[in-house]
């Protein structure tokens, strides 16, 4: 399938002359900077590079994908963000996504006054195709966000390539827990699919929530709008920093036993959750979590709340059910013995 994706950009985006910072126009990192308004004193006292690319190199290397098809956000949330302003058009355009899904992608499309078409997933959480065809030739179509392993449910989506293989606009995939998953990042696709757009993130497997530091990994042309839309320099140095250090060989060998131990952790939890009478019901996942169909979703939650073991209630979302983040092994026995007390 040939896809302009000019055609796709909003056409005040392709107009769109970026704002050149400092650092745009001097790359070097030794001098006497006297060109940003900067103050000369202390220790944080200069500009971060807008481009990240320190910490694009590692990715880079480690992926074995161009640093021209890497973009760096703060927080996946930017990625998100960016993707509608650059994609889409206030009260014309429009984006798909399947419910229950990551709750960002509605409230994004309410803050830049996009359409949202909301998709019921099947009774196992996978895409219905025969709901969704109709809707791949609407133009005013522009992105189909997949998360995938889903957030509330945890499980992958088989069809994802026949999605890929059938729209031409912006195919979005969200793959904030893929680190958790059997199944193989899309992220290699992106030289087959220029409308892919595959977005990643350090909260998860890498342990660093708090750092607030998203990956994009899309077409040239894509990441080049990403450039020309972002905030000059939106990651702090110190966030920079903080990612550059987990890059190392010793801290990424110690990430990949942590994810190990977090999935042993989920057998041993899912097992344990078997054996309680009030768990009516474990749904498959492929995340660091597992969302649980219960006979009171609220009472259970707030007994848990009460016992200071917090868990996520989804009821809201999905009838009677909680959504358990794996924890340590210590954390994880806390909540199998609080639950056996409710039996």
């Amino acid at each position: 399938m040939k896809i302009d994706i000019q055609k796709l950009v909003r056409k005040n985006i392709l107009n769109l002359k970026p704002y050149s910072s400092a650092r745009d126009e001097f790359e070097g990192e030794n001098g006497i900077f006297l060109d940003a308004n900067e103050n000369p004193f202390g220790e944080l006292n200069r500009y971060p590079d807008p481009y990240q690319r320190k910490i694009k190199q590692k990715l880079s290397e480690l992926n074995q994908i161009s640093i021209k098809n890497i973009f760096l956000g703060n927080g996946s949330d930017e990625v998100i963000d960016l993707a509608f302003r650059i994609f889409c058009n206030p009260e014309k355009d429009k984006i798909l996504t399947f419910s229950p899904t990551y709750g960002m992608y509605e409230v994004s499309a309410n803050i830049n006054n996009v359409e949202l078409i909301n998709l019921d997933l099947t009774d196992d959480f996978q895409i219905n195709l025969e709901n969704l065809k109709p809707y791949l030739n609407d133009e005013n179509l522009k992105i189909i966000f997949i998360c995938s392993p889903n957030n509330p449910t945890g499980n992958s989506f088989k069809d994802i390539k026949y999605i890929l293989d059938n729209f031409s606009g912006i195919v979005f995939i969200d793959e904030a827990y893929i680190d958790f998953s059997p199944e193989e990042s899309f992220r290699n696709q992106i030289k087959n699919y220029p409308n892919l757009i595959v977005s990643q993130t350090f909260s998860k497997a890498w342990g660093m929530a708090s750092v607030r530091v998203g990956i994009a990994y899309a077409s040239e042309e894509i990441i080049k709008f990403y450039n020309k839309t972002k905030p000059p320099y939106n990651i702090s140095q110190l966030n920079q920093n903080e990612v550059l250090d987990a890059l190392n060989d010793e801290n990424i060998k110690l990430v990949q036993d942590n994810i190990k131990l977090i999935l042993n952790e989920k057998k041993i939890l899912i097992q344990s959750l078997k054996e309680l009478k009030l768990v009516k019901r474990i749904f498959a996942t492929d995340a660091n979590f597992i969302l649980i169909e219960v006979e009171n979703a609220d009472e259970i939650y707030q007994k848990l709340v009460e016992e200071n073991v917090i868990v996520r209630n989804r009821n809201s979302v999905i009838k009677n059910c909680l959504r358990i983040t794996v924890g340590s092994p210590e954390e994880n026995l806390k909540l199998i013995e609080t639950l056996q007390n409710f039996n």
